[in-house]
């Protein structure tokens, strides 16, 4: 029946039409060829979140108030020599065991300088990312050092291209809104090499946010330089950052790492954003008790934070709070458990009573493949994350085996799964018109059913999310269709993506330009840029 053509004196609903071997994939190109405007789309970056509140207000001030006294009393061990001298005029100390100690006010006026809301750019403005307040986003990270081989079942080493072309697939996956690196070229072999390829690949790969991580500080300086010849001269990329750093400056518990921290002041000095990262292990390099873990956490990323404010008020930063858990019979990070859902969700709510941009890393399964263990753990911790307001919800797609491992096919179911998590962010809008009882009286008064009603028309555009490889068909077409799994229609995906998607945001020319000045261990990518490089 055309639903345009509904009878209106029929009560009875029409029946509804037995889907056909490849009608829902030509409905479904249908809606995402007649797509709103983005503002009117069933999901959108940035919806606000934090309705999910695991900890009461007396449960956050006991983490805090832990948080300040372990930086007052315990202190910070082997401070850069930056630090110390930002931090003693104002109140610091260096005890005799070279910790250097923090008074609560010093931590305290550091959060009330701290940037509460920037800009994290995107080469398209379209894609730019509002960190801070109540948005949710939700995006990529890690330093895996395999990928999973869909055609095999077996693992490789993760090389330069994968970094490339996890990027070229985010570019086209609609509900992740960033990309960190995913993966380690571990066919770089000096760390130059190795930081300058790994951002060049991030840089060329997608016009949405970015993020990388770097070994040396000159390097940092180094790929500043290289963003800023793309951006057209020196200090530009100051002020348009499109590129973040996820640096892990603290070993825990409570001290910290020499070279990071040294990145550290490299990226405050270049105007780099910073997700300030304590990776600790609950159980093994912090308590295993929930509650102490998360107050050691609060208390290294609020000591990080501290440093950069007193260094740069107002430097764009993350609260990068990452409470990994281990498994206690084994040691083995747990990332894919309740344990870590629920901790990602007080470490959220905690950055939001503080009122300062959180990130957390949520779909970290301990799944080797992408199967039901995956989806599971992956949704129960990104849907906590994102329901407790965490700003920034890293490793939220691709990753398998607890951040050892990267799939491509990963990344693409994964994107189906954060549209429906981030339509339940978004939740149900209740008025008059949502309420719909002046349509109910003239349906029941007329046809019987809704199938033709213009509300429903419009709505499934703007009030329904249709997934891209989930696949939604009666056992009889799916069987007909040929009875594939989610994992082999991802497949399908990647490999026309890969084929035919050749980001163009950097020119021939300065891709040249940058291979002239810098080590890229890349070779050039895409039509345009290996014809002009031949």
């Amino acid at each position: 029946m055309n639903l345009s053509d509904s009878d209106s004196s029929s009560t009875e609903a029409p029946e509804a039409p037995r889907r056909r071997r490849g009608g829902g994939r030509a409905g479904r190109i249908a809606v995402r060829e007649a797509a709103p405007e983005r503002d009117r789309r069933p999901v959108r970056p940035g919806l606000p979140a934090g309705r999910f509140k695991p900890l009461t207000e007396s449960d956050m001030q006991q983490v805090y108030d832990t948080a300040l006294g372990l930086l007052e009393d315990v202190g910070m061990g082997d401070p850069l020599d930056e630090f110390v001298e930002a931090a003693t005029p104002v109140g610091g100390w260096v005890d005799d065991n070279g910790r250097i100690h923090l008074p609560r006010g010093v931590v305290e006026r550091a959060i009330e300088t701290a940037a509460k809301e920037w800009i994290w750019h995107g080469f398209d403005d379209d894609q730019s990312v509002h960190v801070g307040g109540e948005h949710v986003y939700f995006g990529t990270s890690g330093a895996a050092v395999m990928m999973y081989d869909h055609e095999t079942g077996t693992f490789r080493d993760s090389l330069a291209q994968d970094v490339y072309d996890c990027g070229r697939l985010v570019d086209t996956l609609d509900n992740l809104h960033f990309y960190v690196r995913t993966v380690v070229a571990r066919d770089m072999v000096e760390t130059r090499d190795l930081d300058m390829t790994t951002a060049y690949a991030v840089m060329c790969s997608t016009t949405k946010p970015g993020g990388s991580s770097w070994f040396e500080p000159e390097w940092v300086y180094e790929s500043v330089e290289m963003f800023d010849l793309v951006l057209g001269g020196e200090g530009e990329f100051a002020k348009r950052p499109f590129i973040a750093a996820n640096n892990t400056f603290v070993v825990p518990p409570l001290r910290f790492a020499y070279d990071s921290a040294r990145c550290l002041v490299a990226q405050v000095r270049t105007g780099m954003p910073i997700n300030l990262l304590s990776a600790l292990q609950a159980g093994a390099t912090a308590p295993a008790a929930l509650a102490g873990a998360l107050a050691q956490a609060v208390a290294e990323c609020l000591g990080g934070l501290t440093f950069v404010n007193l260094l740069s008020p107002g430097h764009p930063c993350l609260l990068g709070l990452w409470p990994f858990v281990s498994d206690l019979r084994t040691g083995a990070m747990s990332g894919g458990s309740g344990e870590e859902g629920i901790l990602n969700a007080a470490a959220a709510e905690v950055g939001h009573w503080l009122g300062l941009p959180t990130g957390v890393a949520a779909g970290m399964t301990d799944s080797k493949v992408n199967d039901a263990q995956a989806g599971y753990e992956k949704g129960l911790n990104v849907g906590l994350a994102g329901h407790a307001g965490a700003n920034i919800v890293y490793e939220s797609a691709g990753m398998l085996a607890s951040l050892l491992a990267c799939s491509y096919e990963a990344l693409v179911i994964d994107n189906d799964m954060l549209g429906a998590i981030n339509r339940t962010v978004r939740g149900i809008e209740v008025n008059a018109d949502t309420l719909s009882a002046e349509l109910i009286g003239e349906v029941i008064a007329g046809p019987g059913h809704f199938l033709g009603s213009p509300q429903t028309l419009e709505l499934m555009e703007t009030e329904y999310l249709y997934p891209l490889v989930s696949n939604r068909d009666t056992p009889e077409d799916w069987t007909e269709a040929g009875s594939r799994a989610a994992h082999d229609v991802a497949h399908d995906h990647v490999v026309a993506t890969l084929d035919s998607h050749w980001p163009s945001h950097i020119s021939p020319a300065v891709d040249a330009a940058i291979r002239d000045a810098f080590p890229i261990g890349l070779a050039p990518q895409g039509p345009a840029i290996e014809a002009a490089a031949s």
